[in-house]
């Protein structure tokens, strides 16, 4: 699993993006968290997550909370 960095979250409208170690914002949805629930993450949270596709590009899955 790769880390990386919560930079941005919508609470209201349920998603968030992830900024990667090489510097890339990955884009997650709320139903992606694991371990955790989306309104417990803060900006700035270190968190694993795997990399998948979605029809928009490149997103983040099992977003887990170090």
């Amino acid at each position: 699993m790769a880390e990386g960095t919560i930079k941005r979250l919508v609470v209201d409208r349920g998603f968030g993006f992830i900024t990667t170690d090489s510097g890339e914002d990955l884009f997650f949805h709320k139903s992606n968290v694991q371990n955790a629930t989306f309104e417990s993450l803060r900006e700035r949270q270190r968190v694993t997550y795997t990399e998948g596709h979605g029809p928009k590009g490149p997103l983040a899955e099992n977003v887990c909370p170090v």
